[in-house]
């Protein structure tokens, strides 16, 4: 009961930052044309998830005649996949390397926003027993992790630093929950993650932590439109952008409350959430060039892997202005 209480208090204080929003969308007097905007997010997209639950977006988006669909993935690279094909106009956050494999393919996507770094909020595990000690432990080891996810960078960058390549170790490309199983039961040697499974495998199993991205990878997530709807409707992309910005700055303030609203949502417990954010900047910011330095670094790393098809330019895309 007493848990029960508390989400609807966290709920009802997340609602009243929503309250705030688009009060002068309509400055001209005139409603804009009808659109479903189509989101995609995944189980990682925390400020995504709380808005969901709110129906905070749905109440901002409501006077620019807009409404929302819903759609959920298993991981960034999917998701992004489906956004290049159509079949989605805004993506939540998804790691930082997830966009160069998207640009890779050619997809025109415009960044609308970016959260500052979280470079301990994704590790590679092992086991508690594990014999592997260091990061060069695993060499001729077998590494599950989601192919594009941060996870991905930070474990060709850990190996880097270590004096190995990615040829050196056999990679499994798993999702979050088939990794979790894979690990589980022995079949893969170590486990590359980001929260908030991480901090559920720590809490619910004995694992140890071989290295996570402290400076290896910084680890910053992106959300992004498919440049079609950004150029079509900035002024829905304004209000997302606000909306986050402040759900940001409220998970932050108040990291009981928001671990309490998403524990039924993500089905984990609120103590693995709490840690699990708290590892998460969710410092919600415009993106800059200036600030797509580690991209291109990630692209030219996945380049000489020959995990990408083509060498890229990290700023050869488009960068929304949500002050615009």
């Amino acid at each position: 009961m007493k848990h029960s209480i508390s989400r609807r208090a966290a709920i009802a204080t997340l609602g009243a930052l929503g309250a705030l929003g688009a009060g002068a969308v309509l400055a001209q007097g005139v409603a804009p044309r009808p659109v479903t905007v189509r989101f995609g997010y995944q189980k990682s997209s925390t400020l995504t998830a709380l808005l969901k639950a709110q129906g905070t977006l749905e109440k901002q988006l409501a006077p620019l005649n807009a409404t929302l669909s819903w759609h959920e993935f298993t991981s960034g690279l999917p998701l992004l996949e489906a956004l290049n094909l159509d079949n989605l106009d805004i993506s939540a956050d998804v790691a930082d390397t997830v966009p160069v494999f998207a640009q890779a393919a050619g997809a025109e996507l415009t960044f609308i926003a970016q959260e500052a770094p979280s470079p301990a909020a994704q590790a590679i595990v092992v086991k508690e027993d594990s014999p592997l000690k260091t990061v060069a432990d695993l060499k001729g080891k077998k590494v599950g992790f989601a192919k594009a996810a941060g996870a991905h960078y930070l474990l060709i960058a850990a190996l880097e630093k270590a004096g190995l390549s990615f040829k050196d170790i056999e990679p499994a490309y798993l999702t979050p929950a088939d990794g979790r199983a894979a690990f589980e039961k022995g079949a893969i040697d170590a486990w590359v993650v980001w929260d908030p499974f991480l901090a559920a495998a720590q809490r619910q199993s004995k694992v140890r932590v071989l290295a996570d991205g402290a400076g290896i990878a910084s680890y910053q997530r992106y959300y992004l439109a498919s440049t079609k709807f950004a150029r079509a409707r900035p002024d829905v992309l304004r209000v997302i952008y606000a909306e986050l910005e402040k759900t940001g700055k409220w998970v932050k303030q108040n990291p009981k409350e928001a671990a309490a609203a998403l524990s039924p949502v993500w089905g984990l417990d609120a103590a693995t959430i709490e840690q699990a954010n708290s590892r998460r900047s969710y410092a919600v910011r415009p993106v800059v060039a200036e600030g797509l330095v580690e991209q291109q670094r990630i692209a030219d790393a996945f380049f000489g892997e020959k995990l990408l098809p083509r060498k890229l330019n990290a700023l050869d895309v488009a960068l929304f202005k949500p002050g615009a």
